[in-house]
């Protein structure tokens, strides 16, 4: 296979094949310990994709995982999630046979079909999150999440029948339940680095809205923000959430209320210069944005300083 091609794997039973694995024991949903993986293809392609979700807890990991433009190194109880469509790698040094430990669930799409879960899933957004954000697990969480991960193994080992799936689908709810719970608890734990972000995120819109890239590219966009930090755009979202309360969107806001206000008190520019200065093509906009922000109109709030 090319080096350069992608290996897209569509469907549960082509993952068990291409990996050397016994077939799949329901086609639709499979747990697969790590430790009886050998045949990753750790050269391929420029990446791997699925046609289904995965979610993963690895441990002892030899190599690195590759996701969009990011490399991780795997440590103890390391946790992270996989939307259909996304594309990863794995690499592991030259002449090394590929070890980890842990396991995979995988879902296929067809197995949530006219479930209340088809929709909900798609809510959770670490699902977008890059492999760098992955979800530190404590001893006492990996228990709980290794736990149901049992039980749904469990359950689609066991003879199906007409309550299995809702069983499973309960089990597959509760798992992101808790990983929603958990990624809270990181956002707040993991508090050094947190705070590096909030420090790199100010310089950032301070170094932009002091630049020509303010009045000739308009407002950064979140994904711009993001990609500075090196770091998902969801994953920024809902760290500053959990921490200032305020979404990327409002602190962007927030930096351009700090900027017009500075041009109306120490300046002699009319409001349509101004706006046109932080980025607006329609001065209307700007006076609209403005307002809502601080209830005053740029007018008023220029008029309160004399």
């Amino acid at each position: 296979m090319p080096n350069n091609q992608l290996l897209r794997i569509k469907t549960i039973l082509e993952y068990h094949r291409v990996m050397g694995l016994p077939k799949p024991e329901h086609p639709l949903i499979s747990v697969v310990h790590l430790e009886s993986i050998r045949n990753f293809p750790v050269t391929a392609p420029a990446g791997v994709v699925f046609d289904f979700y995965s979610i993963s807890l690895k441990r002892d990991f030899n190599g690195q995982m590759k996701y969009g433009q990011q490399k991780y190194d795997f440590d103890d109880g390391i946790m992270f999630f996989i939307s259909p469509g996304q594309v990863f790698g794995v690499e592991v040094a030259e002449g090394e046979e590929l070890k980890h430990s842990g396991w995979v669930l995988f879902i296929h799409p067809d197995f949530l079909w006219k479930t209340p879960l088809a929709k909900t899933i798609r809510q959770y957004e670490y699902f977008d999150y890059s492999v760098n954000e992955a979800l530190f697990l404590s001893e006492k969480e990996e228990t709980t999440i290794t736990g149901i991960v049992q039980n749904i193994e469990q359950e689609y080992r066991s003879n199906i029948d007409k309550f299995s799936q809702n069983v499973i689908i309960a089990q597959l709810d509760l798992l992101l339940t808790y990983a929603e719970r958990f990624y809270q608890r990181q956002f707040i734990t993991r508090k050094i680095s947190n705070h590096k972000i909030l420090s790199r995120l100010e310089d950032i819109l301070t170094e932009y809205f002091n630049s020509e890239d303010l009045s000739r590219k308009g407002l950064p966009t979140v994904q711009y923000i993001a990609g500075k930090l090196n770091i998902s755009p969801n994953y920024l979202s809902e760290l500053l959430k959990v921490l200032t309360g305020r979404s990327t969107r409002d602190h962007i806001h927030e930096k351009l209320m700090e900027k017009a206000k500075e041009r109306l008190s120490t300046t002699d520019l009319s409001v349509s210069e101004i706006a046109y200065e932080l980025g607006f093509e329609h001065p209307q906009s700007f006076s609209k944005l403005f307002k809502m922000k601080t209830s005053l109109s740029p007018l008023e709030f220029r008029q309160s300083f004399n």
